[in-house]
């Protein structure tokens, strides 16, 4: 009953932060100011959406999804809202049978069996500590001994391999692997307008660490001219600047 509490009360606290770092204009979790006065658009279910500003996609926008598991009501709804183009990507059994059960034909949906990663190269990935789960994660977010190989790729190869020179969104939601992506794709300077990211250690740490590493992964975001427009429970939204689009 105490432990029931106590997580009733920690979720509580959560909510209360969010509210107040909202009006403040802060992420509370961070301290990194939000930037206000975009109109933003929520789309997906409650697990598996995102906020994204409104007005910027259209029907000529590439859109990149890291991490389906089985839930692609934000992939499916960018299409459905925007008449746009979605490439998704995840390697792991569960999402690959669902999408192929579900969501092989559908126009504009286009779907690859690879992970996301700063290298070509074949890594493990470790299943959550609950079997119900489908995601895996290659950081081993849950120390697991049980895990699946699967090829990855930078993402400008990627790009490369699709004839894309700029991406209008890209969704991260890939278990701890969104630091080196992050890091590849600010290092191969690409041009991303809307980037949105789950910060996975917010709620599943791997050690103390963990905020240091999130602090530091906005900090490289916001140096390379993105503004972090919204913050939804451990997702974090960013859009290029203006004058830093097409860097």
């Amino acid at each position: 009953m105490f432990a029931l509490l106590l997580r009733v009360r920690n979720a509580l606290l959560k909510r209360t932060r969010t509210a107040v770092g909202a009006v403040r204009g802060r992420d509370w979790r961070t301290g990194f100011p939000i930037t206000r006065g975009i109109p933003l658009t929520r789309i997906g279910t409650r697990y598996g959406g995102w906020v994204v500003p409104d007005g910027v996609l259209n029907k000529h926008s590439i859109c990149y999804c890291g991490g389906v598991g089985e839930d692609v009501s934000f992939d499916i709804g960018l299409i459905e809202k925007y008449n746009c183009a979605v490439y998704a990507f995840d390697p792991t059994p569960r999402a690959v049978n669902y999408v192929q059960e579900n969501y092989s034909d559908y126009k504009g949906f286009h779907f690859s069996q690879i992970g996301l990663w700063d290298s070509d190269s074949v890594l493990k990935f470790f299943a959550p500590a609950n079997s119900e789960h489908v995601s895996h994660s290659i950081m081993n977010l849950h120390k697991s001994d049980e895990f699946f190989e699967a090829r990855c790729l930078r993402l400008s190869q990627i790009m490369n391999e699709n004839g894309h020179k700029q991406i209008d969104l890209l969704k991260l939601d890939i278990e701890g692997a969104e630091y080196k992506v992050i890091e590849s794709l600010l290092y191969d300077r690409l041009n991303i307008k809307i980037i949105c990211i789950e910060y996975d250690e917010a709620h599943t740490p791997i050690d103390d660490g963990f905020l240091t590493r999130i602090r530091e992964s906005i900090s490289s975001l916001i140096d390379s001219g993105y503004r972090l427009i919204a913050v939804d429970g451990c997702n974090y939204t960013f859009a290029l600047s203006t004058k830093h689009s097409g860097h």
